[in-house]
């Protein structure tokens, strides 16, 4: 329950009508959604604004508005800001400092935060009520929404904190204000803003300085950038260090796959099954085993939590569509998610072919020609056939491939699709990869 002047004080927003002894308990930023006595917060987007639907939430019964406009008076409360988008984040700190000694955990990278957050919910929630982003609800909308709904029957928080442009992860962590930072890897991703891996670093970095007490940072000890980082650290904040390759704090050997599935042993004593593709799906387990030894979980606890974790939808799924076996990593991708999963591909045994569809990975500015070509160069590696979406790639091919009759190139995914079924042609015994990035509708290619 919210009282007005502490959506005052939160917000420095000004009353401009109606009851200030009301409370409210929940909030709105969709006006078709609305319930009576809810308030409504007018976010301004791109696509729309929330001020052109205030009549409608009165009539709805909105018990507060909050707008960047002095509308006129009304049953309803009105409270103006300057920014409602920046009031929903203001909103969403104010709540957390409410319950300050509920821990919170944020995860970031440039690859895995979604899966990484979703396995470590998953371990906690044995034994935890645990409050998450939903889906990848982790900007400056998502983040506050998730944070509003914190109260005091959760033990525990774990938020996903995305980003794209500079100062992002310090706004966002600034709300959060987490206990435990989680970063997953850095990666060549977003470089249309961030412009080189120095900048994603410095991006994904702010995580750690914004940690709260106990300030806890578990980071990816086999990242160069991240390594470092722990190393200059250390003891402010406490670091912890998961690996494969480098010694470190929680550390995974003696590797084995079952039908693609890694197995694993953690610092060569406790064996780790997980039921999700991918070599990489090793660290974020690895960080979620450590989020769980820090709350007092058991070691064979965890991995029976992780035995039955699945992967969030489009994220190296194993699917059947009308007798055609798909891997779906259509979600997104970057340089680095694309060596992952075609990692996958490599791991995977089958008796047909290997084909990949690979759409363009895109927001890579100045480098995307570069990274393309090193992206293709390694698909080849893997897949007997290679169809692939979008300029870039096509691009990249007719200067430095010889085109070969196991190599197609479109525009769409939908003719990625025909080319699949009726030029390539697919069997029972095949496995097709789709991925591309989330702009080039890679899930077209599973409409047959």
């Amino acid at each position: 329950m919210f009282k007005i002047p502490e959506l005052l004080e939160a917000t420095g927003g000004k009353l401009i009508s109606g009851n200030a002894d009301i409370g409210v308990k929940s909030f709105s930023i969709d006006s078709r959604s609305l319930k009576r006595g809810e308030a409504f917060i007018a976010i301004k987007g791109e696509k729309f604004d929330g001020h052109d639907f205030i009549a409608e939430v009165i009539q709805k019964g909105a018990s507060c508005i909050i707008s960047q406009r002095g509308e006129k008076k009304s049953q309803a409360v009105f409270i103006k800001v300057k920014d409602t988008t920046k009031a929903l984040g203001d909103i969403a700190r104010f709540n957390r400092n409410r319950f300050g000694h509920i821990p919170v955990i944020a995860v970031s990278g440039s690859n895995g935060k979604t899966t990484a957050k979703e396995m470590i919910a998953c371990v906690l929630s044995s034994k935890f009520k645990v409050l998450k982003n939903e889906g990848t609800k982790n900007n400056h909308i998502g983040l506050p929404w998730t944070l509003l709904k914190l109260d005091s029957s959760v033990e525990a928080v774990v938020l996903e904190i995305g980003t794209n442009h500079f100062g992002e992860v310090e706004y966002l962590s600034g709300i959060a204000q987490a206990n435990i930072g989680v970063i997953t890897n850095i990666g060549a991703s977003h470089l249309e803003y961030f412009k080189d891996l120095n900048g994603v670093f410095k991006e994904k970095a702010t995580l750690i300085n914004k940690l709260s007490h106990p300030a806890i940072a578990i980071l990816n000890a086999d990242d160069k950038f991240l390594r470092k980082e722990a190393l200059k650290l250390r003891n402010k904040p406490f670091v912890i260090g998961v690996g494969l390759k480098k010694k470190s704090d929680f550390f995974a050997s003696d590797i084995k796959y079952i039908s693609a599935k890694p197995g694993f042993a953690v610092n060569k004593r406790f064996r780790f099954a997980l039921n999700t593709l991918g070599y990489y799906n090793i660290y974020n387990s690895l960080l979620a085993i450590a989020v769980g030894r820090i709350f007092g979980l058991g070691y064979s606890e965890i991995s029976a939590n992780l035995a039955k974790f699945s992967l969030p939808k489009g994220r190296l799924n194993l699917i059947k569509i009308k007798g055609i076996r798909f891997i779906d990593d259509t979600y997104n991708s970057n340089p680095l998610s694309m060596r992952q999963a075609l990692g996958v591909l490599e791991n995977i045994s089958v008796k047909g072919k290997k084909i990949l569809v690979m759409g363009d990975m895109l927001e890579l500015g100045g480098l995307s020609r570069q990274l393309h070509r090193q992206a293709l160069k390694e698909a080849l590696k893997h897949a007997d056939t290679l169809i692939t979406v979008g300029a870039e790639t096509k691009g990249c091919l007719g200067k430095n491939f010889k085109l070969k009759n196991n190599i197609f190139t479109c525009a769409t995914s939908s003719e990625a699709r025909d080319l699949l079924l009726r030029k390539v042609g697919v069997d029972p015994d095949d496995i097709v990869l789709v991925k591309g990035s989330r702009g080039m509708k890679m899930e077209e290619v599973f409409k047959i």
